[in-house]
């Protein structure tokens, strides 16, 4: 599979992975036992499965690595680690109404910034543009 087609599996996929996050996250705010749809549960995980396999593919072609040689990509993979923290307040385990909607914000405003990164290939992510 060429580089091109890679990259741009990988950006449908994460086109899919925030959709499908503000998808459940819209049922979760409200209340959480909203999302009981067996789909809802398990093709996210399918989809952000194949997202990172993708991108781990992509580093490995373009010969960068995470905590080494690439300071962006770094900035993804940090950044990817505290999208997944702040989302699962946003869909499960945030208390309130109020720390599930906060936490979906910063969530999405995260997944911005991994985009802007990815972007640039800056960890300034949109202020490198």
């Amino acid at each position: 599979m060429s580089y091109l087609a890679v990259k741009h599996a990988h950006m449908m996929f994460a086109l899919i992975s925030i959709t499908l996050f503000m998808l459940r996250a819209w049922l979760a705010v409200p209340s959480p036992a909203r999302i009981n749809n067996k789909l809802l549960k398990i093709l996210p995980h399918v989809n952000d499965t194949l997202l990172l396999l993708l991108g781990i593919w992509l580093a490995v072609q373009i010969g960068q690595a995470p905590f080494g040689n690439s300071p962006w990509l770094t900035a993804k993979v940090i950044g990817l680690v505290l999208y997944i923290v702040v989302g699962t307040i946003a869909i499960k385990r945030g208390k309130t109404r109020g720390q599930r909607l906060g936490a979906t914000l910063a969530a999405i405003a995260i997944f911005a910034y991994i985009y802007g990164a990815a972007v640039s290939k800056s960890p300034l992510s949109w202020l490198a543009l």
